[in-house]
């Protein structure tokens, strides 16, 4: 039975974009398409869609995805709901895109809410539609699984419908699993350390990247701390980048020992902001650009300028706000990076007589590692 599709505006009213960020210019999008209109869908995210009992059947990006229960509240602060969840997602589907296009994801579901229980779905059920596009993954113990890939919007709110409400993305591209091209650099802020004295190790950071000659990107984690993404040239595998990492953390130690650390075990951090180098370690997964946080508020993992860091909260950035801002990511992947600097910093390291820093437990011993204990453990 042919069912009558009408235009209906998906979700509440767009906040302003936050007055420290840029607005973003309406950009036509080509797969986020209404199969019954051939209006290209822009930011105000009006689209046809077709009722079905307690659902909404979308047509997105040539494929038709059932959104069940679209009128549950996801987010409490703003009483958004599931169906504003996808409306968020397809509203920035373009820098989206850009940033994960290819890549296979991690689904942490939650069924009751950002504020409810999850759960990691390590593999793609097998109820799946036959279009989606999966890829095997490994673990760090050599278990493979059945996992997602976000290969255009279709995929995206599929996972939606599921609960997922953020998406924890591999460093490689799916048909490209063996080269890892982005280095992920988490500054992740200890217990009583304020996000003041995290724009000040970003700034750090940055000076460091800028000396060696690359080019890093900002954007907050949504919740307290600050990503910077190096898109990198297709040229080494994740137990370089990782060494890439180890080396930036340590050398930031170096210079700000007051502010920046780079022990892996918490009781030797302090109240200063760790670089976490093992976000590079190879099979881990890092929690994507503009996703969305399990937080009553909905904050989103978003993509700053380093202007923007000195000036935002990432309190302020919100599936509300957000897609109102432009895109300081859009021209990343156009001038892909050298790993050779930080890597060369790495040699000095070694060559001085360092050995190479802890990896997770998860992980089998490394070659030169160091003993796998906590300092105060050690001494007894």
């Amino acid at each position: 039975m042919e069912v009558e599709r009408k235009p209906q505006d998906v979700g509440v009213e767009l906040a302003p974009c936050p007055p420290s960020r840029l607005p973003a210019e309406p950009a036509e999008r080509s797969d986020v398409v209404a199969r019954d209109d051939d209006r290209v869908l822009r930011h105000t995210v009006g689209m046809y869609v077709s009722h079905v009992a307690d659902g909404h059947v979308l047509d997105v990006a040539g494929r038709s995805v059932t959104i069940t229960s679209p009128d549950k509240v996801f987010f409490s602060e703003r009483r958004e709901t599931k169906l504003d969840l996808v409306r968020y997602y397809l509203a920035v589907a373009e820098p989206l895109l850009r940033a994960v296009r290819g890549r296979p994801t991690l689904m942490q579901r939650f069924p009751h809410g950002a504020e409810g229980s999850s759960f990691f779905q390590k593999r793609v059920p097998d109820s799946a539609p036959e279009w989606l596009q999966t890829t095997t993954v490994s673990t760090p113990n050599g278990t493979t699984a059945r996992a997602l890939v976000l290969a255009d919007m279709a995929h995206v709110v599929w996972a939606v419908n599921l609960a997922c409400l953020g998406f924890h993305v591999w460093p490689y591209l799916a048909d490209r699993p063996d080269v890892a091209d982005e280095l992920r650099l988490d500054l992740d802020p200890q217990p009583g350390v304020g996000f003041d004295h995290v724009r000040a190790a970003a700034a750090e950071l940055r000076s460091l990247l800028d000396e060696l000659g690359i080019a890093g990107y900002p954007k907050t984690t949504g919740n307290r701390g600050l990503h910077v993404y190096v898109r990198l040239e297709a040229r080494w595998d994740s137990y370089q980048v990782r060494a890439a990492a180890v080396a930036a953390a340590r050398e930031l130690e170096r210079r700000r020992p007051d502010l920046i650390t780079a022990a892996w075990w918490k009781e030797e951090r302090g109240e200063r902001v760790f670089l976490d180098y093992n976000q590079n370690a190879p099979h881990k997964t890092v929690f994507g650009p503009w996703s969305v946080r399990a937080r009553p508020g909905a904050q989103v993992s978003t993509p700053l300028s380093w202007d923007e860091v000195v000036v935002v909260h990432p309190d302020e950035l919100t599936i509300a706000s957000v897609p109102q801002c432009g895109d300081p990511w859009a021209r990343m992947n156009e001038v892909p990076q050298s790993l050779e600097p930080l890597l060369e910093l790495h040699e000095r390291d070694r060559g001085s007589g360092l050995l190479d820093a802890p990896w997770p437990p998860v992980y089998p011993k490394q070659p030169d590692e160091p003993p796998r204990v906590a300092p105060s453990r050690a001494k007894r």
